[in-house]
């Protein structure tokens, strides 16, 4: 089921149960290292968050990256793919590649300069050749944009995925995710207009709880609508914390929430201590170099699961 509708959406999301053999969180991750690292013009007409006056140092972004890598294995296996210098702003693999268990997807970018990552013959090898993923390729499909887990938060345990509609997802990129992922139900919601991503506006914390930026929607029902979705366990963004990338966020085990150094250091002691009652603690990383590319941590993280 695919809608629109806020009420609609909270009546099919009481009746599901979670999947009893669904993992809220991935096996394993991975990244793409900044090789080359710079600003690609084409992505900042739409990406508020990247400012093209700002000068990049690729060394320190390369090192920031490595750090990331570094600390996320301490909850699971983290794999590092080589950066392309024919691509050097594609340290955000998450919007072009994206898995459930036992297919890799592909997704349908907007801009050329990301529609390049779509065709890496590495990693779509590593997922076919080497772990045995069936491929679904929405890259070549006309007439949709569908930029996966930037556009597509999945709620992996029921089976529910939240899409903000921007230049970077259409209805028909959603229609596309919501099978490819096998999804049992899709809320899909326009996002504000100055937003081009959903993943720095929401962030699901392993199923059971969300960080939601409630500016970052046009319809201030809809995140509402999540929020009660969840029992009202949410964080509830300011602009200013969005700005910092704290909706930028990800859960890769149950029990710690991962965000920039940044994003963390905006959070209040109030929304500490609401993740702690939720169960989470903070994991928090360096990535100011890399977040003047208009992403943050959670963008950098391709989830296996």
């Amino acid at each position: 089921m695919i809608t629109t509708s806020p009420s609609e959406f909270l009546h099919a999301f009481a009746a599901l149960a979670p999947r009893p053999d669904a993992a809220a969180t991935a096996r394993a991750a991975f990244l793409v290292a900044p090789t080359g690292f710079a600003l690609a013009e084409e992505s900042a007409r739409d990406n508020r968050y990247m400012d093209m006056r700002l000068a990049v140092d690729p060394l320190k972004a390369l090192a920031q990256h490595g750090a990331l890598a570094q600390a996320l294995r301490a909850d699971l296996p983290v794999i590092t793919f080589p950066g392309d210098p024919a691509t050097p702003d594609a340290v955000f693999p998450n919007n072009v590649f994206a898995t459930a268990p036992g297919r890799l997807i592909v997704g349908r970018m907007l801009h050329p300069v990301r529609q390049r990552e779509a065709q890496r013959r590495d990693i779509r090898d590593f997922f076919g050749e080497v772990l045995g993923y069936d491929e679904i390729d929405l890259s070549g499909c006309d007439g949709l944009v569908a930029e996966l887990t930037g556009s597509l938060i999945v709620d992996r345990a029921r089976g529910v995925g939240y899409c903000g509609l921007s230049e970077r997802c259409d209805l028909a990129g959603a229609k596309a995710m919501h099978q490819a992922f096998d999804l049992r139900l899709t809320f899909c919601f326009e996002l504000a207009p100055t937003e081009y991503h959903t993943n720095v506006v929401l962030t699901l914390l392993a199923s059971r709880a969300a960080i939601i930026a409630a500016d970052g929607l046009r319809d201030a029902a809809a995140a509402q609508a999540i929020a009660t979705a969840y029992g009202e366990r949410a964080i509830w963004l300011t602009p200013a914390q969005k700005q910092a990338f704290a909706g930028n966020a990800i859960t890769l085990t149950d029990e710690r929430v991962w965000m920039s150094a940044r994003a963390a250091a905006s959070l209040t002691d109030e929304q500490r201590q609401a993740l702690a009652s939720y169960g989470f603690a903070i994991g928090a990383v360096d990535l100011g170099e890399i977040e003047k590319a208009g992403g943050s941590l959670r963008c950098c993280v391709g989830e296996i699961y």
